[in-house]
């Protein structure tokens, strides 16, 4: 059985990845420093899983302490999702992103290639498209960043690419993922943010349940029908199974190195998933236009071809299934 570190494993794509490692036969180990997250997401997985879980509280940047968790556990790989990611933060504090994305993501490297492990899942992201191409995205397009959060996603992609440029015995995999969104099937993990949402849907749930007054919608001027901002919204499950599917992939390869979209290939707008929310759960959502959020783009769609092609893999479930998981996630939560 082969042994994966899952960084940021107790986050929301996360943890939502390791049920899906286990349920394909791999065995997790769980690193997280529960900056952006709660230890009591350890204890649903465990009820979920219905097995005692491995974990440790570290900090990437923590090098000697990484370095003797791989020394006892031996790892057969990494699933790397440990990272800040809020774009609006990442304009406020760039140096925060920078320090905790990028640094962190090099003393992970190091403490790999120190211990001969050399397979890595790097989970990035689609904002390394920028706002230049046109949509549907697709990997050999070329990248630009508008925010430090996007900017430290195709840093560590480049860093990964020269690494294999320079020792081909790494198998590397950049899944470039579009908006996750909704929650397990037993509503007993989902996406649970510390303070206000930065993300629409767990925004949308916490209006919807009373928790917040409104939904704030970034802007109404966008060059799109509704002018709201359109993205591409993928379940977490199938996104988490995306993860596991390159993990086989790579692991069968004595060298390998892919960047691969992972989305649902449909657009939707902000008023779109409103409505959709309302309609699947008979909720109503208050909302209110503010002004533009500072480094978003008017549409983000992805092409998923080769997805399907080199992993074999496309997202099977609907965006009912996606607004019915998280206001089941959200209701359990608040009891």
């Amino acid at each position: 059985m082969k042994k994966v570190l899952v960084t940021g494993g107790i986050g929301y794509i996360g943890s939502h990845t390791v049920i899906e490692l286990i349920n394909a036969g791999f065995h997790p180990v769980i690193m997280d420093n529960l900056y952006n997250s709660k230890i009591d997401v350890l204890f649903r997985l465990e009820k979920i899983c219905g097995k005692k879980l491995t974990f440790y509280e570290i900090d990437l940047r923590e090098k000697e302490k990484t370095n003797e968790m791989f020394l006892k556990e031996h790892f057969d790989a990494v699933i790397h999702f440990a990272g800040l990611k809020a774009v609006g933060e990442s304009v406020e504090k760039p140096l925060l992103y920078f320090d905790n994305n990028v640094h962190g993501t090099i003393k992970l490297l190091e403490v790999m290639e120190e211990n001969q492990c050399k397979s890595i899942i790097f989970s990035s992201s689609a904002t390394v498209y920028g706002d230049l191409n046109p949509v549907p995205f697709q990997e050999d397009m070329p990248t630009g960043v508008t925010n430090p959060y996007g900017r430290t996603k195709l840093m560590i992609e480049e860093m990964l690419e020269d690494m294999y440029a320079a020792d081909e015995n790494w198998r590397i995999v950049l899944l470039r993922y579009f908006n996750p969104v909704g929650a397990h099937e037993s509503g007993f993990i989902g996406e649970d943010p510390r303070d206000i949402p930065q993300n629409l849907m767990p925004y949308i749930a916490k209006v919807a349940s009373g928790e917040l007054k409104e939904l704030s919608i970034f802007g109404d001027d966008y060059n799109t029908p509704d002018g709201t901002a359109i993205r591409d919204y993928i379940h977490v499950v199938d996104l988490a199974k995306a993860h596991v599917k390159a993990l086989g992939v790579a692991l069968k390869e004595e060298s390998f190195f892919e960047k691969i979209n992972v989305g649902s290939s449909n657009g939707y707008s902000v008023m779109d998933m409103v409505k959709a929310f309302e309609k699947a759960n008979d909720l109503t959502v208050d909302y209110q236009i503010t002004p533009r959020r500072a480094g978003d783009i008017p549409e983000m769609r992805a092409d998923i071809e080769k997805a399907k092609v080199i992993l074999k893999w496309q997202p099977e479930k609907s965006l009912e299934d996606m607004c019915k998981d998280i206001w089941r996630w959200e209701s359990r939560s608040r009891t």
